[in-house]
């Protein structure tokens, strides 16, 4: 059965060792892991978080946390090397943790959350954009292998990310680096908005696929919206995905006019009894879907 975790920030924003009690709450609500954004230099004390992992039984997977300053796709020199270097520091984390995953939008080139609007770009700077990202991965990949840390690129949807929106996109990208270390992370909210099927999309990305993120097309709980999660745990099981499934639920429950669903926000009230039966679902989908050769 395929681990299932919860992202760190259903409960807080940054994550800090005041927070380390939650990991016992997520492994009673029937969590195997937490994703945790890769905390920045001096957020948390890398040998104490693992211990604190450890005391609770929980696994760890990292979630990268790019901006326009560490951007592979970036024509400014400096902004590119503040890619490769974050993505080298995402790595050291991850083995001081513990943690063998490190996934996100490695690629860079936020948009709504950067403050930036889309604009065009001639053929030219498309390819200068891939063949940036490219030889970022590459040597980020170098260093993530003699680790052994897998980063997983993660195509977000058209209205965060200008240079990586589909596991389409995705693949061409991974043929292109071409190596081991590098691989794909794929999340059914982004996918809902950006792929014509989703179980088409986690076949195509097949044995490449190492990070699986289970959301609902609205960011609500699972199984509260429109994603056909019996398609896709079926197609899980197609690839032979084994890999960690985690949930990023924290859509919060206020549909007052102008309340900007974009923006995170703290949790309101206790949310344990729908977060236990989100990975309840999860698990029994997993489980209810898988085939036998």
């Amino acid at each position: 059965m395929n681990p299932v975790g919860l992202i760190s920030m259903q409960y807080a924003r940054p994550f800090g060792p005041e927070h380390f009690p939650l990991f016992a709450r997520m492994k009673a609500l029937g969590f195997d892991f937490v994703e945790l954004l890769v905390p920045e230099p001096g957020e948390l004390d890398t040998g104490e978080t693992a211990r604190a992992l450890a005391d609770a039984g929980l696994g760890v997977v990292l979630a990268a946390r790019v901006n326009l300053q560490r951007n592979l796709s970036s024509a400014e020199k400096p902004n590119w090397q503040g890619g490769v270097d974050y993505l080298r520091y995402a790595v050291d984390t991850a083995v001081e943790l513990g943690a063998t995953i490190v996934g996100g939008p490695l690629t860079g080139n936020p948009l709504v959350f950067a403050g930036r609007a889309p604009a065009p770009v001639s053929e030219d700077e498309r390819l200068a954009r891939k063949a940036r990202c490219v030889d970022g991965l590459q040597i980020a990949g170098a260093h993530a292998a003699g680790s052994g840390v897998t980063l997983a690129v993660e195509p977000l949807n058209r209205f965060e990310s200008d240079v990586l929106c589909t596991t389409q996109q995705a693949v061409e990208l991974l043929d292109a680096v071409d190596h081991p270390a590098i691989q794909l992370m794929l999340d059914t909210f982004h996918m809902a908005m950006e792929e014509a099927s989703i179980a088409e999309a986690i076949r195509l990305a097949g044995s490449r696929l190492k990070h699986f993120q289970a959301n609902e097309n609205h960011r609500g709980f699972p199984g509260t919206g429109s994603v056909d999660w019996v398609s896709v745990c079926r197609a899980l099981h197609e690839v032979s995905y084994t890999g960690p499934v985690s949930l990023e639920p924290f859509r919060r429950n206020d549909d007052r006019f102008g309340v900007p669903f974009a923006q995170w926000r703290a949790p309101h009230e206790d949310e344990s009894a729908r977060l236990e039966a989100s990975a309840a679902f999860i698990k029994s989908h997993l489980a209810l879907t898988e085939f036998r050769r």
